[in-house]
């Protein structure tokens, strides 16, 4: 009996089930005080709108599972949208071919952080806090601030505006994207290792995995997907701007750790980042349509989220503290 009520207590207390729950009050509420909140049509511009952050929060899974951290996603994206948005008006490429060519950029971002972060052993905050500015900086400097890159063809905005098979178009791309991390993440001995570098990345290597190179990999995929989550933000909104992708960098890592991954590597789930993802999309989403509050949605969405992240951290830190304690007040009394 005992055991039995360890093992649902210890259930009730997972993040993925805690997130649930958080779920599902918010739905209540929000159905009940936002103006039509619960129509399929607004369940679809949750959709659209958290295409984004998803893909950022699904690739920072696993860098974060190593024990790392990438800040300039989001800078990533803006500089990937600009890029894209140079190639066609300018170049004269066809959106097919720039989007290929985006998508290499965004390699080629991730792989700068990836070099400083496993060649030269530089600390994955400060490398991506200096990479966030300087891509930020080199967007801007490419548009000197002011230019946007609008006009794009019908074809290439059905991305971001279109529906298959009754979903949003980009829907396909964040549910392709959620099935390969996940494969990765839970199903490869490949993906396994990021969990065994975050523990212990000597004991790892000991252990014959090529640490680096699995490092590297996880910040090359980020700059990937980040290009990607640029081609749909460019075609849902139409334009591409320098400030593209603005603070998605704090979502995202809100929503990864929100979901029960550890800050400091190790243990967390692909499916824990996307109950994240979804909590905040419905948070952000459902704030707008509360008529006593949708014209501060935005600020309060913020801080909210800053909240949750505060509170998703010391959750996580609690226990271990508890722990700590106990261990001390042991050993104490076995003393005297």
């Amino acid at each position: 009996m005992n055991t039995d009520k360890r093992g649902f207590k210890s259930i009730l207390l997972r993040h993925e089930t805690i997130l649930v729950l958080l779920l599902i009050a918010e739905v209540l509420y929000f159905n009940a005080a936002g103006r039509r909140f619960g129509t399929l049509d607004n369940g679809f511009n949750i959709v659209r709108h958290s295409v984004e952050i998803g893909l950022l929060a699904l690739v920072m899974t696993p860098i974060i599972l190593t024990g790392g951290i990438d800040l300039s996603v989001g800078s990533m994206l803006g500089l990937c949208a600009v890029l894209f948005g140079k190639l066609w008006r300018d170049a004269g490429l066809p959106p097919w071919l720039a989007g290929i060519c985006t998508l290499v950029i965004g390699a080629a971002c991730g792989g700068v952080n990836a070099a400083l972060i496993t060649r030269l052993r530089l600390p994955p905050l400060i490398v991506t806090l200096g990479t966030m500015s300087l891509f930020r900086g080199l967007a801007e400097a490419i548009t000197q601030g002011t230019d946007a890159f609008t006009n794009f063809p019908p074809s290439f905005l059905f991305l971001g505006t279109g529906r298959v098979a009754g979903l949003p178009t980009q829907a396909w791309i964040l549910l392709f994207v959620i099935v390969a991390v996940w494969l990765l993440v839970h199903r490869t001995t490949f993906g396994r290792s990021f969990r065994a570098i975050g523990f212990a990345p000597e004991g790892a290597r000991y252990a014959g995995i090529p640490v680096e190179r699995r490092i590297a990999f996880a910040y090359v995929l980020a700059g990937v997907i980040a290009a990607a989550a640029a081609l749909t933000y460019t075609a849902r909104f139409g334009t591409a701007k320098a400030d593209a992708g603005f603070g998605y960098e704090l979502f995202a890592i809100t929503a990864v750790v929100l979901g029960g991954t550890s800050i400091f590597g190790g243990v967390g789930s692909v499916h824990g980042t996307l109950l994240g993802v979804a909590a905040i999309a419905v948070l952000s989403n459902g704030l707008s349509r509360v008529p006593a509050i949708m014209n501060t949605a935005s600020e309060l969405s913020g801080m909210l989220t800053g909240a949750l992240l505060l509170l998703a951290l010391a959750g996580g830190l609690l226990p271990k503290l508890f722990a700590a304690r106990a261990k001390q007040s042991a050993s104490s009394a076995a003393a005297k």
